[in-house]
């Protein structure tokens, strides 16, 4: 379409003034989650000692398809957003593609990623309630750096349980948290009981993300006046998520872009869900017939290979029960997997909508995707984030078929962060010394044995 912009900027008056609340939309929601000693739905009063009150409010809202944004963090988003719509007019002379391909690219603030939209909103909301300290964990490192930024304009403590092989590889990561006032430990670490005892079990763990999540869940319920608050999975996050979608609408609406299909990658499910949220929404009501694709990582493949079950968030279960594609919380993924997405469930939202059919996911291997990720870096400019780059894998992928059948299609993928921390991957796939991992059947195996039998 002529006269489109490379970079489509909304004005700070059109930044969305509401979040977008898929459940208020849904024709079915998402089996309630449970409380793991009477298996009874949860209640509002059983999260409270964990989460944030407002969030838990949140989280249980079924009713508001709209939910105002507070103006104490509307002034936090006015410093990072909006992020731009972007049409990657040079992938496509490189591909020699007729399909349109644009990318909402979600890497232009310091945290380098889409975390900070829910991290601001989850420390705002904590301040608001007089939280001193708010207690998480972190894979990849970007929400861990995101939550940092975020207590540091809220004056707000954090304690980050960082996954051991990433704060291995990542240790610029843990550089930014420190500077911006985050305490970091890699876990699993002796600091904690649930800690002790994975470390006791498998003294050579090099962690995950369900560990993670047991021990700062752990110290948030021992610390005083502590939360602890997390980067994706639960509803209240792709909540939060959902200004990245709204953003998108806006600026499609305002050059009559119509996009036939939208993709992001998945590893708990807030970026893709907050890409597609109000699309997906209009899907639901009858309004559009866009294709939606989630890619997620053939070495941890939650989606693809997983089961739709009642599971424990972490690996310590602690957690309410999530019924979500899973691999079971013992799943430990593969330490050669870069980047994130290794997380071993997946969004409550996003596990009914995929078991009901609203969109289909693809897992890739990593030298596929780190593939994409420098042809893409070559003739964009933007260096992604490896997790980003299962979207840009998939979305080649769609546009090299519009060329083998002459059909222009409009595509639009999340570009969810850069990747300048990542350099130890990039370095490895230059290399020639990047391998792929497939978990086998009986691999996987293993992480399903640990899923709790709930008969309901």
């Amino acid at each position: 379409m002529a006269g489109i912009p490379y970079k489509i900027y909304l004005s700070e008056k059109e930044l969305p003034r509401h979040w977008y609340n898929l459940k208020a939309v849904m024709k079915e929601l998402p089996p309630p989650m449970l409380n793991p000693a009477t298996l009874k739905p949860c209640t509002k009063e059983d999260l409270t000692p964990i989460f944030c009150e407002k969030l838990v409010e949140q989280e249980f809202n079924t009713t508001d398809r709209y939910i105002e944004i507070p103006e104490g963090l509307m002034n936090f988003y006015r410093m990072i957003r909006p992020s731009p719509l972007i049409r990657a007019y040079n992938l496509e002379r490189e591909l020699n593609t007729p399909a349109e391909i644009y990318y909402k690219f979600e890497g232009t603030n310091t945290s380098g990623s889409h975390k900070l939209n829910s991290a601001a909103a989850q420390v705002y909301y904590a301040k608001e309630q007089g939280i001193t300290t708010v207690t998480t964990e972190t894979g990849a490192g970007q929400w861990g750096t995101a939550l940092a930024m975020a207590c540091a304009y809220y004056k707000v403590n954090l304690i980050v349980y960082m996954v051991k092989v990433s704060a291995e590889q990542k240790p610029y990561r843990k550089a930014v948290i420190e500077t911006y006032g985050g305490k970091v430990v890699p876990s699993p670490s002796d600091t904690t009981e649930v800690g002790r005892k994975i470390l006791a079990e498998n003294p050579g763990t090099t962690g995950s993300l369900g560990c993670a999540i047991s021990e700062a869940v752990e110290t948030a319920v021992k610390t005083e006046n502590c939360r602890y608050v997390l980067g994706s999975v639960l509803d209240h996050v792709l909540l939060h998520q959902s200004i990245i979608g709204l953003e998108t609408k806006t600026a499609c609406d305002k050059y009559g872009i119509e996009p036939d299909i939208i993709i992001g990658c998945v590893g708990g499910g807030s970026n893709f869900g907050g890409l597609i949220a109000p699309f997906m929404g209009e899907k639901i009501e009858g309004k559009n017939n866009i294709r939606f694709i989630g890619v997620e990582p053939a070495s941890c493949p939650s989606f693809t290979r997983g089961r739709y079950a009642y599971d424990f968030g972490d690996t310590g279960k602690t957690t309410p029960l999530l019924k979500m594609y899973t691999l079971g919380s013992g799943f430990i993924p593969s330490p050669n997997h870069a980047g994130g997405l290794r997380y071993h469930g997946m969004s409550p939202i996003l596990s009914k909508l995929y078991h009901d059919g609203y969109f289909e996911v693809r897992s890739v291997e990593q030298t596929k995707v780190f593939e994409a990720a420098v042809m893409f870096a070559r003739c964009e400019g933007i260096l992604p984030a490896p997790e980003s780059s299962h979207a840009l894998r998939v979305a080649i992928d769609e546009a090299i078929k519009c060329k083998e059948t002459g059909e222009k299609k409009t595509i639009i993928f999340g570009l969810s962060g850069t990747g300048y921390f990542d350099m130890t991957a990039y370095m490895s796939y230059n290399a020639g010394a990047m391998t792929d991992y497939i978990p086998t059947d009986e691999d996987l195996e293993k992480g399903f044995a640990t899923i709790p039998k709930v008969d309901l």
